[in-house]
């Protein structure tokens, strides 16, 4: 059985290492389970996304949504921080390496993410992230900050990031408007 255990840095982040069984042939690992997150929705829609070294996606949050995301190739220097207000954590942020280490191991962790705290994810190498989602698309819930705000503080591990339009876009922290800014506990 996995062991579930959460952040010390963020309130709601879940940190996942599953049991890896090997042999000869390979391996196998369960990467995802409903009844580890006791507190989380369904999940109800799942996405793959693949990126080159150097490519910086984020940071965006959503107020409804929460994500679990497993790296089965490569590696991802994943940035999570706490947006909501009245949360513990509000304003913590957390850096992670998801998927194969320096030591040329693999980790297999995952990480969940609730409504309310941004995360994005640097590629440190070639790399595959799978994420699943407890919504379905909804744009009007698909929302950002800037991946290079110094109040955040993130450390993405690039020297010359490729980011996205929309990412280059994203306002600071400070700028996010109140109607926009997500609260402690909110799920509907």
């Amino acid at each position: 059985m996995a062991t579930v255990t959460e952040s010390d840095t963020i309130a709601g982040v879940y940190l996942v290492d599953p049991v890896v069984h090997g042999d000869d042939r390979g391996f196998f690992v369960e990467t995802y389970r409903r009844a580890w997150f006791p507190q989380g929705r369904e999940m109800v829609q799942g996405n793959r996304g693949d990126r080159q070294a150097g490519a910086v996606v984020g940071l965006h949050y959503h107020l409804h949504q929460a994500d679990y995301w497993y790296v089965p190739y490569g590696t991802a220097r994943v940035v999570l921080h706490d947006l909501r207000v009245g949360s513990p954590t509000d304003g913590a942020t957390l850096t992670l390496d998801l998927g194969r280490q320096p030591d040329g191991t693999h980790s297999h962790r995952g990480v969940f993410i609730p409504p309310g705290v941004a995360h994005g994810f640097a590629a440190l190498t070639d790399m595959t992230i799978t994420y699943l989602v407890d919504g379905y698309y909804n744009p009007a819930d698909e929302l950002g900050v800037a991946w290079d705000d110094p109040e955040i503080g993130a450390d993405w591990g690039v020297a010359d990031p490729i980011l996205s339009d929309r990412d280059r876009k994203n306002p600071r922290r400070s700028e996010i408007e109140p109607r926009w800014r997500p609260h402690n506990g909110l799920r509907t």
